[in-house]
């Protein structure tokens, strides 16, 4: 593992919160690639996935906020999304008792839903 804490005793878990802007619109409104993205992403940071995601489409209040939200638990914790498919803006959160590399699941994020511009940020716990 190529990932290093310094000066951590003990790691009780992390959490990468990641902010995607200008993302293919045909990939925030596809159900069927929110699940493709969940069954790789989950593979690449080798965590499991517990039971099938929750994946709902909601139309928000004033419609600029319209489009897809889901949640994936897993064994060590869970993997959270939330779209605003006007603004083609994603929101993904994953968090994990267990330590897994954060570099490549922003690679595999960025170019999965053709991302223009990310934000990141690793909380380590």
């Amino acid at each position: 593992m190529t990932t290093s804490f310094k000066n951590r005793k003990k790691i009780y878990g992390l959490e990468l919160v990641l902010e995607l802007f200008g993302c293919n619109l045909k990939d925030l409104q596809s159900k069927e690639k929110i699940q493709q993205y969940l069954d790789k992403a989950t593979k690449i940071v080798k965590l499991e996935r517990y039971g099938n995601p929750q994946i709902r489409r909601f139309m928000g209040g004033n419609g600029w906020d319209e489009g897809y939200s889901f949640f994936q638990f897993l064994t060590t914790s869970s993997i959270t999304g939330h779209f605003i498919e006007p603004e083609r803006i994603a929101f993904i959160n994953i968090f994990s008792c267990s330590v897994f590399e954060p570099k490549k699941v922003i690679g595999f994020t960025q170019k999965f839903f053709k991302v223009k511009k990310i934000k990141t940020k690793l909380i380590v716990h």
